[in-house]
């Protein structure tokens, strides 16, 4: 099992953002793919003194994030982060989006091939109350953190836990730091096994780090 960051506040509805703040290290270069308003952007300039920079698909994104002062660009990320050059960052985040890309393994890459670190946040779909829903009420679920209708969703990739960490082999990435939340948006154990963290996390952040 990976390190796994112990940081929890019940005072915050986003624990994965404070979770991904943590394993930012101050004064560094960011882009945070999907940025939506800027709220991790904001709070990494002004907590951890990075160099902050943000892509996000919705013009009204965009103008939020730019209304706040924030260097953000409109882009998706199927395909403007190939215009990026090697290096040019020491993290790309990419924050409760990976399940709405049209390619989630070549953004992996991209992300790993752009930023020396990558941090990845998403829904887990193998989650225990998922699997109920599906299994005995027969219709895709909709939970707090997919609250949307299938007809109405952005995502189009759902994965579980186990699916991440399988492709995280498959880009030939290594996990640096890894944690899996509960309903309550707590820290599951530690030493859990991947399959604990597969049926009893609601959602999942990873750090990752491209192989030598």
């Amino acid at each position: 099992m990976t390190q796994v960051t112990q940081l929890f506040s019940p005072d915050t509805a986003r624990v994965d953002l404070l979770l991904i703040k943590d394993m930012v290290a101050p004064n560094t270069r960011v882009l945070d793919i999907g940025c939506g308003d800027g709220t991790l952007l904001r709070m990494l300039a002004e907590e951890r003194g990075v160099d902050a920079r943000g892509m996000e698909l919705s013009q009204r994104g965009v103008n939020d994030c730019v209304a706040k002062g924030l260097s953000v660009i409109q882009g998706d990320a199927d395909f403007d982060l190939a215009d990026y050059p090697d290096d040019s960052f020491d993290y790309v985040i990419l924050s409760q989006t990976l399940q709405a890309t049209r390619n989630p393994r070549r953004v992996l890459e991209q992300m790993l091939r752009i930023g020396k670190r990558a941090v990845v946040s998403f829904p887990n779909f193998g989650y225990w109350r998922i699997r109920l829903q599906v299994m005995f009420g027969g219709r895709m679920p909709i939970t707090e953190n997919l609250p949307l209708a299938w007809y109405e969703t952005p995502n189009i990739h759902f994965c579980t836990i186990r699916d991440f960490v399988a492709l995280v082999d498959e880009v030939d990435a290594q996990i640096d730091r890894a944690v899996a939340l509960n309903s309550s948006g707590a820290p599951m154990r530690v030493s859990a096994p991947w399959w604990v963290w597969n049926l009893f996390g609601e959602q999942a952040v990873f750090l990752l780090e491209r192989r030598a």
